[in-house]
């Protein structure tokens, strides 16, 4: 492996620790929202009792957002290398953009979810709160992701 090649190998792996990192730190601030805002919805929730619903579905839910953080640092990691704007202001850029953009398919969440309504997963699309959620959740993700990153 050439130096170049090392280097690309090695942002792009910290961009993967650092979107893991900024989702784990995401679903350790849950409860905190949950409570401020009095509204049950979990990510965690959402994405584990959607592939089990027995006693391991947290532990699932956490490793899926884990994943989809690193995903996200990758994608992350190549915007920046094309984009000229300041990592941080990106970060938060995208991971809000990403937000709004995906809200609306709450619609199918709300419909389809083999665990809808059961708690952490309230009805999404329509509940203001939710969304209030999903803003700060994406906000601090962004922010982590852009100051690790």
């Amino acid at each position: 492996m050439n130096p170049r090649q090392y280097v690309a190998v090695r942002g792009r792996l910290r961009a993967a620790a650092a979107g893991a990192t900024a989702a784990t730190f995401w679903a350790l601030e849950e409860p905190f929202d949950q409570q401020l805002l009095r509204c049950d919805y979990s990510d965690v929730a959402l994405l584990g009792k959607a592939v089990t619903r027995g006693r391991g579905w947290r532990a699932a839910g956490l490793a899926i957002h884990a994943l989809n953080g690193a995903l996200f640092g990758l994608a992350f990691y190549d915007a920046r290398r094309i984009l000229r704007v300041d990592s941080r202001k990106l970060a938060l850029g995208m991971a809000l953009a990403e937000h709004v953009g995906l809200y609306p398919l709450c619609y199918f969440v709300d419909r389809y979810h083999p665990a809808r309504g059961e708690p952490g997963i309230p009805l999404l699309l329509t509940n203001p709160r939710a969304f209030a959620q999903a803003t700060w959740r994406h906000a601090l993700f962004g922010a982590v992701l852009g100051w690790l990153a």
